[in-house]
């Protein structure tokens, strides 16, 4: 009874931190595009949020593995939500840094990549979404749609790197050399949420039944 009351109150706090994490990854997204500077600018102080209950969730997940001892399918929960609980700090840490290249685009004039950058938020960010709710319900099938998705957000990532080395190598690339390589780095944070998702949904499968689908690529 005690291990299902901890277990019950760990799977609150997960999709807790999961649903701050992604409404975070919403809010820095609509400040980027809409170029806001002093919000851009206090995502930093906000970080310690994140890291404090990831090492929270992380303790607990200690204290059950040592106290219960649990096998078979609450064993998986608990390595499964450890490893998801990193997942997601690690998306916290990417909002942060999105927000700061922000600030530093927001001196630049607007680029006609900043409209691939949010068509790879927006897929990123779905994918979270979906990752998330898979867990929830412990939907296979969703899990794997969400690792089948990922290769489209690989592919705008691609699109915006060949654009950057275009741009940067002609002739009067000038000072637009500096806001391309900061649209090229948002761009590879954009993909490591992408990834991120990735990783959530392959855990939601493991947890469903065991299955470990890590680098195979869903039907």
């Amino acid at each position: 009874m005690i291990f299902e009351r901890e277990t019950e109150r760990l799977k609150e706090d997960i999709l807790r931190l999961a649903g701050e994490v992604e409404q975070r990854l919403r809010e820095v997204l609509r400040n980027l595009d809409a170029r806001e500077r002093a919000p851009l600018l206090a995502w930093a102080a906000r970080d310690e949020e994140i890291d404090a209950r990831e090492v929270q969730i992380e303790e607990e997940c200690l204290k059950l593995l040592a106290l219960h001892q649990p096998v078979a399918r609450d064993l998986r929960f608990v390595i499964a939500v450890l490893k998801i609980n990193n997942d997601l700090e690690r998306i916290g840490d990417i909002v942060v840094n999105i927000a700061d290249r922000g600030v530093r685009l927001s001196a630049f004039p607007v680029s006609d990549l900043q409209s691939t950058l949010m068509r790879m938020g927006h897929l990123a960010g779905a994918m979270l979404k979906d990752s998330i709710d898979a867990l929830v319900e412990r939907d296979v099938p969703k899990a794997k749609a969400v690792i089948a998705r990922d290769d489209a957000v690989d592919r705008l990532n691609e699109e915006v790197i060949r654009e950057v080395v275009a741009r940067a190598t002609q002739e009067h690339a000038g000072a637009r050399v500096e806001a391309l390589i900061l649209i090229h780095d948002v761009a590879r944070d954009l993909e490591r949420v992408g990834d991120h998702a990735t990783n959530i949904a392959e855990d939601v499968a493991y947890l469903a039944d065991g299955t470990i689908i890590r680098h195979v690529h869903a039907p």
